[in-house]
């Protein structure tokens, strides 16, 4: 396969909210899917303060050629000041599993 992919990781204090945007990436062809997980709980630091809240997470499956545009997308459409996107690399799976992923996706 010569087309290499990534998972990128966005969360949201909405859930409903996250959906909608995996929801538009996949019709947008940016992304191939999206894997929700909605109990997740994030500690951080934000204006000085510890915070601890709850999030979902998805794991959106793409090509690496794609990243800089999901994510400006995210930044765009997400309603958080600075969004958590994380691109991560994937270093093998399912030949037939990558080879839809890069099916699903336009060309970066």
């Amino acid at each position: 396969m010569d087309v290499e992919c990534c998972e990128i990781v966005v969360t949201d204090a909405d859930p409903e909210r996250l959906v909608a945007l995996t929801r538009t990436l996949v019709e947008e062809r940016l992304v191939a899917c999206g894997q929700h997980v909605t109990a997740v709980r994030s500690v951080y630091r934000w204006a000085g303060e510890v915070h601890d809240e709850p999030e979902a997470r998805v794991a959106l499956h793409t090509r690496r050629a794609l990243v800089d545009a999901v994510v400006a997308r995210v930044v765009e459409l997400h309603g958080y000041d600075v969004p958590c996107v994380l691109a991560l690399p994937v270093l093998g799976g399912n030949p037939a599993y990558l080879r839809w992923i890069a099916d699903q996706t336009r060309e970066g």
